[in-house]
């Protein structure tokens, strides 16, 4: 069952469609990515998730219920602009946070002092938020997002500023969040991060959804018959004069098909010319590049 389901979104500003007819599910325990490049009206729809704002039509179902005010309680948003107060104190401000999410004051303290425990920096409880660099405030917001332990993440560009341990460190975080249950919307603008944690996403275009799946499943819609083959020895030029080769390096080659030819067939062509094969792969699209792709597109 979906944690969260989109059905015929439609949002307007003016003259501008910033949600067009959007429908598509979120299945609990899922690391969902949400694409699309700047403009695209992913801001539009996490807004309408959260109930900053309301579609002009359509509905949004929050485990099967009209998403609802009581479901704000079960939601944690990280929103692309920060939003600490700079005078305020870390554990202050967490705690503060976690009571406006339902904690009382002894649970809420409990949280904080538990999650700074895990991230090793009991030391900032003290420290007001303007003394902390750009990496330290994204670590106290991401706990800030997760203290009331929500069912629901929607993480815009979290991992912006942090330096690669740290961002390693949040998504780690993230993937036991995932294991425990947490169903997480992920949305940014790298996607290499998208093809490491994400099970499956949503492009949005324009103010419309162009593709949604499964990250294996859209890398296997999407490939183009394309092989990597590695070698040991002398290439002769004779074997690979009427493919179409795409790159070629020392001691390797890809080679593009047409849909009508198989890899096994460029792989007995080495074995047929006692060329030693030492890896053979197909080559399958990034998500960055079914993205350009798809964008171009439309």
């Amino acid at each position: 069952m979906a944690l969260l389901s989109l059905q015929h979104i439609q949002k307007r500003y003016g003259n501008y469609q910033a949600s067009n007819d959007i429908s598509f599910d979120i299945p609990k325990g899922k690391i969902f990515g949400m694409l699309g490049p700047n403009g695209a009206g992913k801001t539009t729809l996490i807004r309408m998730i959260t109930r900053i704002l309301y579609p002009d039509s359509g509905n949004i179902l929050f485990n099967g219920e009209p998403l609802a005010e009581r479901h704000t309680e079960q939601t944690g948003y990280m929103p692309e602009e920060r939003g600490l107060y700079k005078k305020m104190k870390v554990g202050e401000q967490l705690i503060y946070l976690a009571r406006l999410k339902g904690l009382s004051n002894s649970q809420a303290k409990q949280a904080v002092n538990g999650w700074l425990e895990k991230f090793n920096i009991t030391s900032w409880y003290n420290k007001s938020i303007d003394e902390l660099s750009k990496g330290m405030s994204q670590k106290i917001q991401f706990i800030g997002t997760v203290i009331h332990n929500p069912d629901l993440l929607i993480l815009d560009e979290p991992f912006s500023g942090l330096d690669p341990i740290n961002s390693k460190l949040i998504e780690e975080e993230i993937r036991q969040l995932s294991l425990q249950g947490k169903t997480i919307i992920f949305s940014t603008h790298r996607m290499e991060q998208v093809e490491e944690i994400c099970s499956d996403i949503v492009l949005i275009n324009k103010g419309s959804k162009i593709l949604e799946g499964s990250v294996g499943d859209l890398k296997q819609r999407f490939k183009e018959n394309k092989f990597r083959i590695s070698y040991t020895g002398q290439l002769n030029e004779s074997i690979v004069s009427n493919l179409q080769v795409v790159n070629k390096a020392e001691g390797e080659l890809t080679v593009q098909f047409g849909a009508e030819h198989k890899g096994n067939e460029l792989l007995r062509l080495f074995v047929e010319n006692k060329v030693e094969v030492t890896s053979f792969n197909e080559v399958l699209p990034t998500i960055n590049e079914i993205f350009i792709r798809q964008v171009e597109a439309n």
